[in-house]
């Protein structure tokens, strides 16, 4: 397969720094976003939010839109990339879904085009320091010739099996996640009512049995002060659970999630 005609839809907090990083690593790539160009200063060039000039030559696009709604309009309705350009051969979902209308997305695209579902972890500090987490569904025959694409935006490969299980595994993952920044979040809220040094407990959770990633990291991840809003991280990591739960078992106990989903939208902005 041939690396050009790539083009990375939804050039967010995310997909920016990931277009930089094609760019930067000398491939053929181009950017779409709905928002003007001019606000990307000098990534502006390699930005388009025409869809039908995005679309021509596309051969392989990354789609790093928000959610559901964002997909269906770039695949099917306000976008349609898919009726509008014939060049295209693979669609790599690197946006974090519910894994059952992934699946069901293979019977609405044509056949001849390529699907791979290739989420990323590491939050924006990853992407603009290239050490994303792929986690990565599809046969090695689709995934060997876009390894160089990955490995110009990360560090972490993760082959989860065919196609749909690199979000599944993303989607579980996130929910584990969630739980460990609601939780961090009231030992925090804890600690400080009872006059404890945060850092002091921080610094001892990463080196005992309540280490996690959020605790570890907490001074590196932009989100970890948030308080929840629909368009912020916050409110991406309650989209990612309801994700989880759709694709739960159909005999699974789903409470904690359930409240998990209530607590996150509870969370609200921390002080410094």
């Amino acid at each position: 397969m041939t690396l050009t005609g790539i083009g990375l839809a939804g050039c967010g907090r995310m997909g920016e720094p990931m277009l930089r990083a094609l760019i930067g690593a000398g491939f053929d790539a181009r950017g779409f976003d709905i928002r003007p160009a001019s606000q990307y200063g000098d990534l502006a060039p390699h930005v388009q939010n025409d869809a039908l000039i995005f679309a021509k030559d596309l051969h392989i696009l990354f789609s790093v839109v928000r959610d559901i709604a964002q997909t269906e309009e770039l695949l099917f309705s306000a976008q349609n990339l898919i009726d509008r350009t014939q060049s295209l051969r693979v669609i790599v979902i690197c946006s974090t879904l519910s894994p059952r209308y992934l699946q069901a997305l293979r019977s609405r695209i044509p056949a001849h085009i390529t699907l791979i579902d290739a989420p990323m972890s590491g939050a924006a500090i990853a992407a603009q320091e290239r050490r994303l987490s792929f986690m990565l569904g599809g046969t090695a025959h689709d995934l060997d010739p876009l390894q160089p694409l990955f490995a110009a935006m990360g560090t972490s490969f993760h082959r989860m099996g065919p196609f749909g299980a690199g979000m599944s595994a993303k989607v579980l993952n996130n929910l584990l996640a969630a739980s460990n920044t609601v939780m961090t979040r009231l030992v925090l809220d804890w600690a400080a009512d009872q006059n404890l040094s945060q850092q002091n407990l921080l610094t001892l959770i990463d080196n005992s049995s309540g280490q996690n990633w959020f605790a570890s990291a907490f001074h590196q991840i932009e989100f970890s002060r948030d308080g929840y809003e629909a368009e912020n991280t916050i409110g991406i990591l309650k989209k990612d659970v309801q994700s989880a739960l759709d694709a739960a078992p159909d005999d699974a106990d789903t409470r904690l999630p359930e409240l998990l989903v209530d607590l996150v939208a509870g969370l609200k902005a921390k002080s410094s």
